[in-house]
């Protein structure tokens, strides 16, 4: 084989081989799946809800600006979350534990909450909560993350 014909045929492998994961991908749906196990839990009494937000907008105390949700009971002093159908992109978690099963975070008269509270990347505010940036991360595929749970 000629070197010309060489470069040829090695340079439509090597383009092949690079579209291979990408159309696969697409095939997919390019969707992912985001399984969450959250640790440190204080009781096994309630639920843990987890909030995931594509942007800063709301994050992490407006719940209706999340782009999705998952709940867990919580098992053995932990919960797992699993989510499901996630587009490739940077993302943050909120997680409460909903100890009196009401839905909501329970806070005092001024506002440090009374339940556990706990961010993607264990990310920890001061005086206040996490930001988005402290607490996102890539998925572009499926992804795990391990958060612990923190009360105040």
């Amino acid at each position: 084989m000629r070197p010309a014909n060489r470069r040829i045929l090695f340079s439509a492998l090597l383009v092949v081989a690079t579209l291979l994961p990408i159309t696969a991908a697409l095939a997919a749906g390019g969707r992912a799946t985001l399984t969450l196990q959250i640790v440190g839990l204080r009781s096994g009494s309630g639920l843990v809800l987890a909030t995931l937000y594509a942007s800063a907008d709301g994050f992490p105390t407006k719940p209706d600006k999340a782009v999705k949700r998952g709940r867990s009971p919580i098992k053995n002093g932990q919960a797992v979350i699993t989510i499901r159908d996630i587009a490739p992109g940077t993302y943050a978690v909120s997680a409460i534990h909903d100890e009196n099963g009401n839905g909501k975070l329970e806070t005092n008269w001024l506002g440090i909450p009374k339940e556990g509270t706990a961010a993607s990347n264990n990310a920890k505010g001061k005086l206040g909560p996490p930001s988005f940036k402290a607490a996102s991360f890539r998925i572009q595929g499926d992804t795990r993350q391990t958060i612990r749970m923190s009360y105040y």
